[in-house]
């Protein structure tokens, strides 16, 4: 009786060792159920922008992806960020929480009203990258507004931070 329950243990560890060793780090409890037919499958974040073919097409600004604490506004309003564009509408920007980022791509933009937060803007012009850190809740020049030559500055990233 003794001899078959030692034996019965020493295979059940060398089954959950050898499990163990043939298993990654991190999955030896995973269960891999793939989901039923009709069901949906499982969600994975990409934090590209919801709507952005619609809102490009719409709105001639096309906003690629970031961590949802900056949203384009459907109107410009006081306290949001607002963006201007030689030949656009102006684009107004809302920001919540602690940290936002948004990498979009607006061409042409000469000036920008900051708000309330840390603002800093990425753009492009011909193979230059430029940085603009923007005033708390004034007008500032960027880009095409501030470059002797009026070269078409590219907006490509927006972070802001309290």
């Amino acid at each position: 009786m003794i001899r078959r329950a030692l034996i019965t243990g020493i295979v059940a560890a060398v089954v959950a060792a050898a499990y163990a060793v043939a298993a990654p780090a991190g999955q030896q409890n995973v269960s891999h159920t793939p989901a039923a037919a009709g069901d949906p499958g499982y969600a994975v974040e990409d934090f590209a922008y919801p709507g952005a073919d619609r809102i490009q097409q719409e709105r001639g600004i096309l906003l690629k992806r970031g961590n949802g604490h900056i949203v384009l506004a459907p109107a410009c309003a006081d306290g949001l960020l607002r963006v201007w564009a030689r030949g656009k509408p102006e684009y107004c920007f809302k920001v919540t929480g602690d940290t936002g980022y948004l990498s979009l791509d607006l061409p042409a933009v000469y000036t920008v009203r900051g708000i309330d937060y840390d603002t800093t803007l990425t753009m492009t012009v011909d193979d230059e990258t430029k940085t603009y850190d923007i005033p708390r809740n004034q007008w500032e020049a960027v880009g095409e507004g501030t470059d002797p030559e009026r070269r078409d500055h590219t907006l490509v990233e927006i972070r802001t931070s309290k």
